[in-house]
């Protein structure tokens, strides 16, 4: 694709209501081997909230792969002379005032590899319609702005399709000649037409219901391939949870009286919030503990809950365009964070949201493909569906739930959801509730969705002993992204408290305020620079700054190892206590990566090492907790810490660091490891979860250690264990010290679990992330597996992103086959399935946090994908921006 040929973006500054509206929405379905015949009748009218030109022509986006058969206006046929049809739109005179029009489309959902409209998985017809995937089924006003009343027809083989589903409530079914036979279902709530869903396949069904607070009984369904039945439970019980938690923390009842679940292998997404009818990738709703680990039954608790969240937060008010998408993501992600804290541990929780933010949305932020919560233009709305927006979209929710209190925040809600339900709207809008219902100010916080990057926020310290002040000197500064003004102070709701030797929150008093709060408080730091002055303190504190994580910024303080240590032992706030620790591991890992590069041995800094043995010995703390205490911090954050990054250093004195500490705590993590052994029944529950994440954390530091005791234990552990936290740990472990059981392992884990997916892909992840110089070529192998399949989008992230997301000192060789690897699968994937090609070439755009030599051939390898002929969209947008 050359530069004149480069597609044109799109602007939220030009945002324009649509011109037509469709009342209501009738589809016929009629499925086939070879093809699908759709025929569509939209009662159309203009829009009476704008003045459209006379005569104004309709627009309908529609997709290359449409095959137009026929359409009429008002019951007559129109001649191609009447309108005029091309690779994205069909463009036609119609009269003025109410019509309606008739389109009749022919698709083959067998060849669909790009997985968005209608498509085949493992012989199931499914749908995957957001964003864009509507355009691709029939012609439509495919915008998120257009909401109309949907029925849907669906005419299949009875054979091979016995069920056919589709949103809202089931009307009526028959029988059709030659073995067919239709199903009717109706939506009564209006939606756009990317909730649309339909699913025809032959599935097993799993059921329950649910009584909702005002009594009225929901029936719940859980479709699957029938070897999956049996991995049904988990999601059911979560859904349950979820439904019974949304009405206690928000007042939302579900408004149907029928919830359906589809598991599908094939999906670009984790799942699709499609109204009444939820479409899941099957890594997000299929769990069992012989074949699910601990983290993935967690995945798919939070998975359930963020797409039933949606039926309120994103399908009854929704967005008005693409560039508002964090309005229903950003939001229902801090509901799903929170549904998830209170189903277990709150500060593991925390921990895990943060370490994923820091590590991945913090680089995205710091990279060329930094963008607005809000974003301001794309080309393909497709490469949005980012951490920005997503996860920091959750975080500037959290901000506002800080700033407003538990109370105000659900009065917002509730305001909210009365004024806009049944209506397409915006992040201003959302804000706006939230002022109104708590009457403050918040239109300087405005600015964290139309501003890029991750604020610094420096915070200097100084204790007067004669005045018994304590002044915290608090400055910002966000660096402006390439063809953005310089930005402007944020709002930033910083939580603090002061502590005294003995650990405890001191009260706290400003010099300018009259009231004493107790413990912490929340500053409001809205400039530039600025000082908060805290009186009557006696001695001087150690400060905990940004307790649970209370803004999206990079904190830099001065504290000394020993304020680190203090804390790391004796931090009330749960949160702070984990990040002081990895703040010192940090601090000493960049020391010894000083020693590293004299060519002076790494050396285990004390302090880090009376800290972690003081943890250790600390039997009041969440046994989870203690595992994310141990874990040093990764080297992809490590890496984005450095300019440039020297991933070289990083992964020596890490590897050094982790077997010099299994060293010296070998007797105290042999007892954990005996002592966190599960006993009994099986479950999913935080306490047993915490038990096996403590005794795997301490596994893989003894397994470093080349011990032949701990090997034989490991290896015990993997043929023995009853569940596959155990199983997987254990595998991981022997092939990434590269134990001479490792290839063992791996063949009886494929031999045993083969015909499980799920379950491969953890096989090839587990060997995409070794750190085992032979990997890349392992991986290439791999490729050729007959258990991989490149149109398949899990086994795609499991082997190819997990090798370049997650072995960074393979990816990055110095002789750069890692990037020509990357680029050869892009180009491929592209010609498949443009979206997820989009999103596994990532780890290119990250070029200039490398050294001179890496950069010129990541550089090298970006321009051979650019210079690709035919480039998708998708691709073509990333590469770009990347360069």
């Amino acid at each position: 694709m050359t530069d004149t040929q480069a597609p044109q973006a799109i602007y939220l500054k030009d945002y324009q209501a649509p011109f037509f509206l469709i009342e209501t929405t009738e589809l016929t379905f009629k499925l086939f081997e070879n093809h699908t015949l759709v025929s569509s009748r939209l009662s159309m009218q203009p829009n009476p909230a704008i003045s459209a030109e006379p005569g104004a022509k309709l627009i309908l986006s529609g997709g290359e792969d449409l095959v137009l058969e026929k359409v009429s206006v008002n019951g007559q046929p129109l001649s191609t002379d009447h309108y005029q049809v091309n690779n994205s739109n069909l463009e036609l005179s119609v009269p003025s005032g109410s019509f309606v029009l008739e389109i009749e489309t022919r698709i083959e959902p067998q060849n669909n590899t790009r997985l968005e409209g209608l498509y085949k998985s493992n012989g199931m017809f499914c749908t995957q319609c957001e964003a864009e995937g509507f355009r691709h089924i029939t012609y439509y006003l495919d915008r998120p702005d257009v909401m109309s009343k949907f029925t849907t027809r669906i005419e299949a083989d009875r054979k091979s399709s016995p069920i056919l589903l589709s949103n809202g409530n089931k009307m009526d079914s028959g029988d059709l000649p030659e073995g067919r036979h239709w199903v009717s279902w109706q939506d009564p709530f209006k939606k756009p037409c990317y909730l649309f869903a339909l699913v025809a396949g032959d599935l097993s069904l799993k059921e329950d219901k649910f009584t909702t607070c005002s009594g009225r009984e929901v029936q719940i369904q859980l479709f699957v391939e029938a070897q999956d039945l049996d991995k049904c439970e988990h999601a059911i019980v979560s859904l349950q949870n979820a439904m019974r938690w949304d009405e206690e923390s928000y007042g939302c009842e579900y408004d149907l009286d029928i919830y359906m679940i589809v598991a599908v292998s094939h999906f670009n997404m984790g799942a699709m919030e499609n109204k009444g009818l939820n479409i899941f990738n099957t890594s997000c709703v299929l769990a069992k503990q012989e074949t699910t680990t601990d983290a993935a039954f967690q995945r798919v608790e939070g998975v359930v809950a963020h797409e039933y969240f949606h039926n309120w937060s994103g399908n009854r008010v929704t967005c008005r365009d693409w560039f508002q998408l964090s309005l229903k993501e950003g939001f229902t992600v801090f509901r799903d964070e929170v549904f998830s804290a209170d189903m277990g541990s709150s500060t593991v929780k925390r921990i895990e949201e943060v370490t994923f933010l820091k590590t991945v949305q913090f680089a995205e932020d710091a990279g060329p493909l930094s963008h607005p919560v809000r974003p301001q233009s794309y080309i393909e709305m497709n490469n949005f569906y980012t951490t920005t927006v997503y996860n920091k979209g959750a975080e500037v929710v959290r901000m506002i739930h800080t700033l407003t209190g538990e109370a105000g925040f659900r009065r917002g809600t509730d305001l909210y959801f009365e004024r806009f339900d049944g209506q397409a709207v915006t992040t201003d809008d959302f804000v706006d509730v939230m002022e109104e219902a708590n009457d403050i100010d918040l239109k300087q916080f405005r600015r964290w969705y139309a501003q890029a990057g991750t604020p610094v926020v420096k915070v200097a310290a100084e204790y007067d002993s004669h005045q018994q002040t304590y002044t915290l000197t608090v400055k910002q500064h966000c660096e402006a992204k390439p063809g953005t003004p310089e930005n402007e102070a944020f709002l930033i709701p910083l939580k603090v408290a002061l502590l005294d030797a003995a650990g405890q929150e001191l009260p706290l008093k400003l010099a300018d305020l009259p009231e004493t709060n107790v413990g912490e408080m929340v500053l409001r730091v809205s400039q530039f620079e600025q000082q908060f002055v805290f009186v009557g303190l006696e001695s001087e504190p150690v400060p905990s700054l940004l307790r649970n994580f209370s803004a999206p910024v990079n904190l830099e303080f001065s504290y000394t190892d020993s304020q680190l240590s203090f804390l790391m032992s004796n931090d009330t706030d749960g949160f702070n206590r984990w990040n002081a620790a990895q703040q010192l591991a940090q601090q000493c890992m960049f020391d010894q990566i000083k020693n590293y590069r004299a060519g002076r041995p790494v050396v285990l800094d004390e302090t880090l090492l009376s800290g972690y043995r003081e943890v250790l010995k600390n039997k009041d703390l969440d046994k989870a907790m203690v595992a994310n205490m141990l874990t040093l911090p990764s080297e992809a954050y490590l890496c984005g810490q450095m300019m440039p990054a020297d991933i070289v250093a990083v992964h020596a004195v890490r590897q050094s660091l982790i077997r010099l500490l299994a060293e010296n705590l070998k007797s105290e993590l042999l007892d954990i490891y005996e002592t966190n052994k599960t006993t009994g029944q099986y479950k999913p529950d935080a306490q047993q979860v915490a038990q096996r994440s403590l005794k795997n954390c301490s596994l893989m530091y003894l397994m470093t250690l080349g011990d032949e005791a701990v090997r034989a234990a490991c290896y015990s552990q993997f043929s023995h264990g009853n569940n596959m936290t155990d199983v997987s740990s254990a595998l991981r472990a022997l092939v990434h010290t590269g134990a001479a059981d490792g290839s063992v392992a791996l063949a009886e884990f494929i031999e045993k679990w083969q015909h499980e997916p799920l379950v491969v892909d953890q096989w090839f992840a587990v060997q995409a992330a070794s750190p085992q110089s032979s990997t890349l070529d392992n991986v290439k192998k791999l490729m050729e597996h007959p258990l991989f399949e490149l149109t398949n989008p899990n086994k795609v992230r499991a082997l190819i992103a997990t090798f370049c997301s997650a072995n960074l000192i393979n990816f990055h060789s110095e002789k750069g086959e890692g990037y020509d690897f990357l680029a050869e699968n892009v180009v491929a994937l592209d010609k498949i399935n443009p979206q997820i090609a989009a999103r596994i070439v990532n780890p290119l755009s990250r070029w200039r946090q490398q050294d001179d030599t890496r950069q010129a051939l990541m550089k090298a390898a970006l321009e051979k994908i650019r210079s690709t002929p035919s480039l998708s969209n998708d691709l073509y947008e990333v590469v770009s921006k990347s360069l």
